[in-house]
């Protein structure tokens, strides 16, 4: 269509000033009206935040999460920019401002009031990791007097463990690296995070060790800014087309993150 050239001509000289834009294959734009502003702007903006997305020698580094990304912009048809933070909250004011168009996130308190959540698409357990001399061997051994837990402000992994614990102490963070660092450096004594950020850090440490059980699950989904219907009827179809396919366990293979899981079809948890 002519509307289609001229949107995607004017887009290409916009994006060229972006840094954050991945390259995609893409197909002809969808005509499902369900998108249609999206195919109109010409882009997919995805807030992503660290561990969601990392930095390579390269540039962006593929995981889970920008590969599904990846797809989901690749079936609108239009290029998938990513808008980059370091922490959930700045991704989730950055939907609410009107900046991005899609976030990752599990279904808690934090986005409810701006955000809509598709079906689950993939998920991963919340564990803790210690250093080699520690003895504690299972997430229980952790909550105990005078007992330090490294965790992310306001990360669900961290607003899940603050349910569970009764007597250990929080010592807080703003990234998952600055987490580690104050356990590498003896001012904590676990780690709280999701499985595949710890065992990514655990080589990092000679002898530190990632617990086998978890005490919760990141059942992650895809959101789209609050009151777009039509927005969220095309994700869930994305998403069930996806996991029944068996593209997201691509998108695991892919992104190379060890500890991620397929959810199950529909919208249980």
């Amino acid at each position: 269509m002519k509307w289609q050239r001229t949107a995607f001509r004017i887009v290409s000289i916009l994006l060229a000033f972006s840094p954050c834009v991945v390259a995609t294959a893409l197909a002809q734009p969808t005509s499902d009206p369900r998108v249609t502003d999206l195919v109109l702007a010409g882009k997919l903006r995805v807030g992503l935040f660290v561990p969601q997305y990392g930095k390579g020698p390269d540039g962006l580094k593929t995981t889970v999460t920008v590969e599904a990304a990846r797809a989901y912009a690749a079936r609108i048809g239009v290029p998938l920019v990513v808008v980059e933070h370091s922490t959930p909250p700045e991704a989730i004011a950055c939907l609410k401002a009107g900046s991005c168009d899609l976030l990752f996130l599990p279904l808690d308190g934090r986005a409810a009031q701006i955000g809509d959540f598709s079906n689950p698409i993939f998920q991963f357990d919340y564990t803790l990791m210690v250093p080699p001399s520690s003895s504690i061997a299972k997430v229980a051994d952790a909550d105990r007097r005078g007992v330090r837990i490294a965790a992310v402000r306001n990360h669900a992994s961290t607003n899940e463990l603050m349910r569970q614990v009764k007597q250990a102490e929080f010592v807080y963070a703003e990234t998952p690296e600055q987490t580690f660092t104050l356990m590498r450096d003896g001012k904590a004594d676990v780690m709280a995070s999701t499985r595949f950020v710890l065992l990514d850090f655990s080589a990092k440490l000679a002898g530190a060790r990632v617990l086998a059980d978890r005490y919760g699950a990141n059942i992650n989904r895809m959101v789209v800014p609050k009151g777009k219907a039509d927005w969220l009827a095309y994700v869930n179809d994305f998403v069930e087309e996806a996991k029944a396919s068996g593209a997201v366990q691509q998108f695991i293979e892919r992104g190379g993150t060890p500890g991620v899981t397929v959810a199950p079809p529909g919208n249980s948890d």
